[in-house]
Formats: structure tokens, sequence, C-alpha cells
């Protein structure tokens, strides 16, 4: 694995001035995340859009201010909460980041998640789920189930673009913050893994 500083803002000075992966070449600014670096929650999405390929911030434009409004739902603020992606700079016509674009950016993630120390990690999207779960799991089942990992509850959740695409995912977004609310609240228990977890044949894509 890369080197990585062992201190946050170097991280992140490193990210703005990365060339290891040829997303380096197509992008206006890398985004290496924000937020609380002590947070209790880190929010892991896929990969910058077109306004945070701009502006060099996560979740900016319209799947930000959703997710501003989920996280104000359950009483909190971003500044209370670290926000970040499993790939630091805009894939091209955002399109998903491609395996070795991932796995190239992933020990800053590592590294991220590491220093913030964070009690509970809700991953956006089935891409970034599939960075603290493994694949094969089917978001579409397992989104606001929590399990733990390496010490950490991870809450996977449907990417806000999906229900910017379709309302009747916002409902189940909903419900997903809610869980959230309820584990830093009161705590609650993981959920066990299932063989009906897993993706079924054909399985529609939620981001």
């Amino acid at each position: 694995m890369r080197q990585v500083p062992d201190d946050l803002s170097a991280v992140h000075r490193q990210i703005m001035s990365c060339t290891w992966c040829d997303l380096s070449r197509s992008r206006t600014l890398a985004v290496p995340g924000a937020g609380d670096p002590e947070a209790r929650v880190m929010f892991v999405g896929e990969g910058p859009g077109f306004h945070e390929d701009r502006q060099g911030l996560p979740f900016v434009g319209a799947a930000g201010r959703l997710l501003d409004q989920l996280l104000e739902g359950i009483g909190l603020d971003r500044s209370e909460v670290f926000i970040t992606n499993i790939v630091k700079c805009r894939p091209p016509g955002n399109r998903d980041p491609l395996p070795h674009e991932i796995e190239a950016c992933r020990p800053y993630l590592v590294k991220q998640v590491e220093l913030i120390d964070c009690e509970i990690i809700v991953t956006l999207g089935r891409l970034a789920m599939a960075q603290f779960l493994g694949p094969g799991l089917s978001i579409s089942r397992v989104h606001g189930q929590a399990r733990r990992r390496d010490g950490r509850l991870v809450i996977p959740m449907l990417h806000p673009a999906a229900a910017l695409r379709q309302e009747r995912y916002r409902q189940d977004l909903e419900l997903d913050f809610a869980v959230l609310k309820r584990a830093l609240d009161e705590g609650i228990e993981p959920m066990p893994e299932s063989r009906d977890d897993r993706e079924p044949p054909e399985q529609l894509s939620l981001l």
C-alpha cells in the first residue's frame, strides 16, 4: 500500500496533488473530504460529481442538499460529521469509479478512517458499501442494517442521488437515518449476515 502521512491535514494536502491514477488528469480539484476530524460519524460516498470537482468539497450539489436535509431531520449538522468518498477525484461523466481507481485511492480512505477514528461509518451507495462490507451484498436488501466491522458500526444506505431520481427511495433514506439516530442515541445490535443479503442476478443498481 502506498505511503500516506499520519496527520489528517497532511493526508488532504497529499490528495490535492495526487497522481496515483488517471482521474488526476481530468479533475479540476481533488476532493479530500470535509467535516469534524473527531466526528462520531463518517459518511463515505462513491466519488465527486460536477459541483464537487469545481469546489473541492464533498456533497455540495443536489445530493448534498438532500444529505443536509436528512442530517437535519435527525438533529445533526454536516459540521458535526465527516464526509468523504472512496475516490477523491471526479470520474469523467460521473461514471462509476473503476476498480483500479478505487484501489489506488484506498490508502487515503484507510488513513482517514484510522485518523478520524469514528464510531459509525455510513456508506452511501453500493460501491462504498462494498469497501467496508465486501462484494456481493445487495444494497436494496441490506440498507439500514448495521454491521460490525473492525470495531466500528457500518450502516449501509442508498446514495441520496437514488432518491433524487426516484422519490420512493426518499422514505428508505429517512428510515435509514432513523437507524443512525438510534445508534447514536441508544446503540444498536448489528444485524447477522444472511445468504438472502447477497446480490441477486440482474440486480438494479441503486448507486
